[in-house]
């Protein structure tokens, strides 16, 4: 039986029938009901703009989520408790009127969850009509990114929210904060010695993050051609990464102070200027090849596309932390779209031994290396060094990892998806996994000075095939450090 105590609540998805609740938030509120996890009083309420038989939506729902759920976690008497908590309102969400019906819903007692799978441009207009009807006091707002696409929209964006909801009860999603993995870092650092006290300039040569993309552009051309790849994983997953991977101990496990540390290495990245962009930065869009084996097209040939699009579809970078910790230390970041392989993780480079002892042909074996695994499969590896077995080796090295996987290691523990986490810990009240309006406002600052200076210079994206690791400035960019890219085939 689960441990943790859950109120009971309404949960509102606003945008209930769009791909993100279909896809993922509706499987992750049944994941949890089938765990124990949500209060037998919870609620939930599909709303959407689309009118008709709300049997028929939710009967479309119910569609979706037996699909999205894995056959053999699908149990028929749990699909029917889920089924029974939910109802669907038609309403306009920038109408008044419509959320008295919302009013009739939620009750007098519970509190309520406000999940905003919307544009961000109506996020303000929602929050102003939960307020006019009564419902802002007893509300948590999640907010889905992209929270603006610079900092001044940013701004406006959390400034209309913050007219009517205090830091407190807004939630920020960034999904990546919800994977197993990614949590782990912090126990991995801080309850370890053998890693905290060697987690500084001292003893780590570089640090790479690689987020990479099988997938093209999936229908969302709308979106993402005004998005592109910076500000689409950039400007959040991979800096939020970079952040638990660079902050100082936090005083306690406490939002607040986890995020006061990732403020502090955000304020800490040095400016990339235009004139540093061609050694720094390598912007790249995928043009016609290859996906397992079948030929796939390009960006500007995706249906529905502009064929004079300069949008970045790939982008390599090196970041430069400005404090004690990190000087010297290079994170190089790595993201694109019609990658060879979907991957993310983090490699965290440790500095040679400072005398060597062995035969010099092997010295390029050299160097530990701590492996993050954070998909497909999570896992965290330690790269070391040991002698090869048998008689005729004498001290012939080799280099193998001391693993732990963990769908091998849990085996009878489900991993749970990064939205289950996420959904659960709003329900509790707890914003460690969470994004402050501050975290954004300087992660947008960052970010806008290299859109500014690809703009000052005309810089337009490298093309690079469809199925390879982006254009070949992403290799030059590490290797003019006498690196390279850790696992590139």
């Amino acid at each position: 039986m689960p441990t943790i105590s859950v109120d009971s609540c309404t949960i509102a998805l606003f945008g209930a029938l769009g791909d993100l609740a279909l896809r993922k938030l509706f499987p992750a509120l049944y994941q949890l009901d089938r765990a124990g996890l949500l209060n037998p009083e919870t609620r939930i309420l599909a709303l959407a703009r689309e009118g008709g038989e709300a049997q028929q939506h939710l009967s479309s729902i119910e569609q979706h989520l037996c699909r999205h759920v894995p056959a053999g976690e699908v149990d028929a008497a749990v699909l029917q408790r889920f089924l029974a908590r939910l109802s669907y309102l038609s309403m306009d969400f920038l109408e008044v009127d419509a959320y008295e019906t919302l009013v009739d819903q939620v009750g007098g007692a519970q509190s309520l969850i406000a999940y905003f799978a919307t544009p961000a441009s109506v996020y303000g207009g929602i929050c102003a009509n939960l307020a006019r009807v009564g419902l802002a006091e007893r509300t948590r707002v999640v907010l889905e990114k992209p929270i603006g696409h610079d900092l001044e929209s940013s701004r406006a964006v959390n400034d209309a929210v913050a007219e009517y909801f205090p830091e407190s009860r807004v939630y920020r999603i960034d999904h990546y904060l919800g994977k197993e993995t990614v949590q782990n870092l912090i126990a991995l650092r801080f309850a370890n010695s053998l890693f905290e006290t060697q987690w500084n300039q001292n003893f780590i040569s570089h640090v790479e993050i690689t987020v990479a993309e099988k997938v093209g552009i999936e229908g969302r051309w709308g979106y993402f051609d005004q998005a592109g790849q910076l500000r689409d994983m950039i400007q959040n997953h991979l800096l939020q990464l970079l952040c638990l991977i660079a902050m100082d101990p936090p005083s306690d496990l406490s939002a607040n102070s986890i995020r006061d540390e990732k403020v502090k290495v955000l304020k800490a990245l040095a400016p990339i200027t235009a004139e540093q962009l061609g050694r720094q930065v390598v912007r790249g869009q995928y043009v016609a090849g290859s996906s397992d084996g079948k030929a796939v097209p390009g960006y500007l040939e995706e249906e529905n596309s502009n064929t004079q699009s300069d949008t970045e579809t790939f982008v390599a970078l090196r970041a430069d932390i400005r404090n004690w910790r990190w000087a010297g230390v290079p994170f190089y970041l790595r993201t694109g779209k019609r990658m060879p392989q979907k991957l993310s993780q983090i490699v965290i480079h440790f500095k040679e031994p400072p005398h060597y002892i062995f035969a010099p042909e092997q010295r390029q074996l050299i160097g530990n290396k701590l492996i993050i695994r954070l998909q497909p499969d999570e896992g965290i590896a330690l790269q070391v060094m040991t002698k090869d077995q048998g008689l005729d080796k004498g001290m012939h090295l080799r280099s193998g990892p001391l693993q732990l996987n963990f769908s091998d290691t849990y085996r009878s523990a489900r991993i749970p998806d990064a939205y289950e986490r996420l959904l659960l810990e709003v329900m509790r009240g707890n914003q460690n996994l969470f994004v402050r309006k501050d975290e954004i406002e300087h992660a947008w600052e960052w970010c806008d000075q290299l859109i500014a200076g690809w703009k000052r210079l005309g810089d337009a994206p490298k093309p690079y095939p469809a199925g390879t690791w982006g254009p070949m400035g992403a290799v030059a960019l590490i290797t003019r450090d006498g690196r390279s890219w850790y696992g590139d085939l």
